[in-house]
């Protein structure tokens, strides 16, 4: 995996490919793309779906289903993303209403 000026190499499934990535946010998608390989890997492993294709709708499903029903497997919180967003977005304004006092 290498990044470039116009993209960041990953590789999903054992193929190679190029993506698009904002600066400073490589480290995040590589962890994603470490995440949904580990998910595809698990369901190879089980032996109970074939194919490629098939392989990566499944993982993407269940990825899905963990990111929209949190408490299941260690799913995803978003009670907890919202929380955050709202704190960033509260730091954000406090920072502009600080530099509106400049001009």
């Amino acid at each position: 995996m290498s990044a470039d000026g116009k993209g960041l190499s990953i590789n999903l499934m054992g193929r190679e490919f190029k993506v698009a990535c904002a600066d400073g946010q490589e480290k995040q998608l590589l962890a994603a793309v470490d995440y949904v390989n580990q998910r595809i890997q698990e369901i190879k492993d089980s032996g109970k779906v074939v194919g490629t294709e098939r392989i990566a709708l499944i993982a993407a499903l269940n990825i899905t289903h963990e990111f929209l029903n949190p408490g299941t497997s260690g799913g995803f919180d978003s009670a907890q993303l919202k929380r955050r967003i709202n704190a960033l977005q509260a730091s954000i304004d406090d920072a502009l209403a600080e530099q509106d006092k400049l001009f």
